[in-house]
């Protein structure tokens, strides 16, 4: 990978800051300046909040981030921690720059910063579960490495010569080395307490309930306990954009949905790798389920299960977790046991020791998905100085901070990157009460 990929050039370790106590150490609620006023305000503390906050003091910008709970209390808390694609590519698109630019601010975050993230590049093993999968995973593995991706077949004796755990009753599996994890409350900590530590203000509970256009130019921001004034807002609140979006008049096209996980007791390492499943991927490649209001590449549909997906790893402190289910449900955070249990079957598939394994505890986050399957990062052009960053879906976590990274630049050089076409808000983003062309 070379510097100008990565762009290590615009990037500086925090002077001073030297190696930090782990995150884990971290107070639940950082320190606030007396000022309200700021140059730049970012709404939610999740990983691409985070992310974004911390680019943008590297850059000198004077940045404020309110978030209505603590940082990582929603979706960049609840997930898998899963990490990474298949590496940049021959031509790096906006994946690409998502994923394996994550990956690269990942490193530095843990290698150059001194944060204990739990970041290490595990590489993911995907089970291949019919003779009809192998053929077609065949031809897309081929095709992959013809334009540059780190991406194996393996047969069944290699898959279990580097996860002996793994199932050797099926026709094969997939191999992706740049794949990866680390922790996901310890990870978007530590990018806000970084973009602290560089002259951020970072203020936790504090639920935003009004948003006004001033006269002068910039946004009022009213929470329930203060007002917040700056020239540029950003929105970074997952999937709430489309309440807070309302304050301001405009239709943000983000649908929550529900993921679902669950976790064992602690044992001694057993699963080495991140763990999938190639079902879901295959099933999304003939029909990813979408309509006029229904996000792609959903697991369940009115009520049903339309295709299983699975994922999951065995965490640090000893637990085996694992999820998957991708169900509109609202806002809706309970688990829901039954479909838990199923997860569970799945699991037990790929890795056979997971049937002998109780479930310990389950949980559950709201994603934002957007309506073409596309993440919505950059600038909303029906509303002056205003930047949203959101539409990550189940990836948010291993995609957010090079999002972050993209709209921080955006916000501060005013020109919008190539590869961040895709995902222009222009694109869906309307008037409360238009439809997108």
């Amino acid at each position: 990978m070379t510097e100008k990929q990565i762009d290590k050039g615009r990037r500086r370790v925090i002077a001073g800051l030297g190696t930090v106590a782990a995150t884990s150490m971290l107070p639940q609620r950082l320190s606030a300046q007396s000022s309200n006023d700021t140059d730049i305000l970012i709404i939610g503390g999740g990983i691409a909040g985070s992310s974004t906050a911390f680019h943008l003091v590297e850059q000198g910008r004077d940045v404020i981030l309110l978030e209505r709970g603590e940082i990582a209390s929603e979706a960049s808390g609840q997930n898998m921690g899963g990490l990474g694609g298949s590496g940049w590519g021959n031509n790096p698109n906006l994946l690409s720059y998502l994923t394996a630019g994550s990956v690269e601010i990942f490193k530095h975050i843990q290698i150059d910063m001194g944060y204990d993230i739990e970041f290490r590049l595990s590489g993911t093993l995907t089970a291949i579960h019919t003779d009809e999968q192998y053929e077609y995973y065949q031809d897309d593995v081929t095709s992959q490495r013809n334009n540059g991706y780190e991406i194996e077949l393996l047969s069944v004796r290699e898959a279990r010569a580097i996860e002996p755990e793994a199932n050797g009753g099926l026709p094969g599996y997939m191999y992706r080395p740049e794949r990866g994890q680390a922790d996901p409350v310890k990870t978007t900590r530590a990018f806000a307490h970084a973009a602290e530590m560089a002259g951020a203000t970072i203020n936790t509970g504090q639920n935003v309930v009004s948003i006004t256009p001033m006269s002068a130019g910039g946004y009022s921001i009213q929470t329930e306990s203060s007002e917040f004034r700056c020239q540029t807002l950003v929105l970074a609140t997952g999937a709430w954009c489309g309440p807070v979006g309302e304050m301001l008049g405009i239709k943000i096209p983000i649908v929550p949905i529900r993921g679902q996980m669950w976790a064992t007791e602690s044992l001694p390492t057993r699963v080495l790798h991140t763990i999938g499943s190639t079902i879901s991927s295959y099933a999304w490649s003939k029909s990813n389920g979408s309509d006029d209001v229904t996000p792609p590449n959903l697991t369940h549909k009115n009520g049903r299960r339309m295709t299983r997906h699975l994922y999951g790893r065995q965490r640090k402190n000893g637990e085996i977790i694992f999820g998957g289910d991708r169900e509109s449900l609202g806002y809706n955070t309970t688990p829901d046991p039954a479909g838990i249990e199923v997860n569970r079957g799945h699991a037990a598939e790929v890795i056979p020791l997971i049937a002998s394994l109780p479930i310990a505890r389950s949980w559950a986050g709201v994603m934002p998905f957007s309506l073409d399957g596309s993440p919505i990062i950059g600038k909303i052009p029906i509303r002056d100085n205003l930047f949203i960053v959101s539409g990550l879906a189940s990836s948010g976590f291993g995609r957010g901070p090079m999002a972050g990274k993209l709209a921080a630049d955006y916000i501060h050089s005013g020109n919008m990157t190539h590869v961040l076409a895709e995902a222009d808000p222009a694109r869906c983003v309307t008037e409360a009460g238009q439809s997108a062309i």
